[in-house]
């Protein structure tokens, strides 16, 4: 299972959630649904987000075997 750390990633940075969802060209809805593990973002998206956050795409979900 795959929980995601997006939140606290936003929190930690530089940005407010309304600049990161203005970069990523995404609703509030998505941005919301990614930082609650209810979607996930594209591969691409990803990749985006975690540049802009200055972490690897695998340090923005962390595995469990749930």
């Amino acid at each position: 299972m795959l929980k995601s750390r997006i939140k606290g990633l936003i929190e930690l940075s530089d940005y407010d959630r309304y600049k990161i969802r203005e970069i990523m060209d995404v609703s509030e809805n998505t941005l919301s649904n990614w930082c609650t593990g209810k979607s996930i973002p594209s591969l691409e998206k990803a990749f985006k987000l975690s540049r802009l956050l200055g972490v690897t795409v695998e340090d923005l979900y962390h595995y469990t075997d749930d």
